[in-house]
């Protein structure tokens, strides 16, 4: 088994194409297919479950993917431990971040890097904090711009910034008008309220104040994030719970309201592995906590 193949594996696993994979790795579609052929013949199960509509994994597939990753990642970290032991310079760095880092310090974050490491690749992935903590667990990730979580692991933590969470209201809405909104407003409202598989510290939070002050039956609407949250209360179909990077978006079609009784922030901060030379720098450290600023 060759490290190449490991790499062709993971590209197609990832592409679900065989096509897209080749163009990826530069290499001539057949020649990758022999491959991953070659690669399921010594591991005596298939990979793939090729159909001329769609290529998937298979159950082996599926765990053999997950090794390929880590193996992977682990030759990539020790890759920049020995350079750093070495003294060679930063080469690049992967940036996992949520969106609200993405429209707020990112790229403050960026320019400072670029400044000071002008020849330096950056490459950036957007997604959750979940999905980044894992990255950065892989080593597919140098640095992330997340939220706070209760257990981060082995993994370090800078907190940059926090900010607060309002009542967004559809321009429509006789509340729009308001320049005070109290809970007894909210319960001629339909509400649209937060439902993600992993329960976060945020969903907590209003799933106890909406049972507090009994407006859980008027929840109407449920989302897995934000922009499908405004998109509803923009629609008019009912009001719920933004946070103010909101506030940011174009075109949107609400405001955003203080509601006596829910004073609820939310923090944002930056993580790395602690094993990581590159994102365990001091000098990355030290430009990372230069962002740190206050809610608004």
């Amino acid at each position: 088994m060759e490290l190449r193949q490991l790499s062709y594996f993971k590209a197609v696993a990832e592409e679900l194409h065989f096509g897209r994979a080749a163009a990826r790795m530069h290499i001539a579609q057949p020649a990758l297919s022999n491959h991953v052929m070659s690669l399921e013949r010594e591991l005596g199960c298939p990979l793939f479950i090729r159909s001329t509509r769609r290529v998937e994994l298979t159950r082996a597939g599926e765990t053999f993917y997950d090794r390929c990753v880590r193996i992977l990642s682990d030759i990539d970290l020790t890759t920049e431990l020995t350079r750093a032991a070495g003294g060679s310079r930063i080469r690049q760095i992967r940036i996992g971040s949520i969106y609200p880092a993405t429209m707020g310090m990112l790229p403050t974050f960026l320019a400072k890097i670029a400044r000071k490491y002008p020849d330096v690749r950056i490459h950036i992935a957007s997604g959750n904090t979940g999905e980044i903590i894992r990255g950065l667990e892989t080593g597919q990730l140098n640095l992330g711009f997340i939220r706070p979580v209760e257990n981060i692991g082995s993994l370090r933590f800078v907190s940059l910034a926090h900010e607060r969470y309002y009542l967004a209201v559809g321009h429509a809405n006789p509340l729009a008008a308001r320049d005070e909104i109290t809970i007894d407003d909210l319960r001629t409202q339909k509400i649209i309220a937060f439902n993600r598989q992993n329960l976060s510290f945020t969903e907590r939070y209003f799933n106890e104040k909406f049972a507090e002050y009994d407006l859980t039956a008027n929840i109407a609407f449920s989302c897995d994030d934000t922009y499908a949250l405004v998109s509803l209360v923009s629609a008019g179909l009912g009001i719920g719970f933004a946070p103010e990077w909101t506030l940011d978006l174009p075109n949107r079609g609400f405001e955003l309201k203080k509601v006596s009784g829910i004073d609820f922030r939310i923090g944002l901060g930056i993580a790395w592995n602690k094993e990581d030379p590159t994102a365990g720098r001091d000098d990355i450290v030290d430009i990372a906590r230069s962002l740190a600023r206050p809610g608004r």
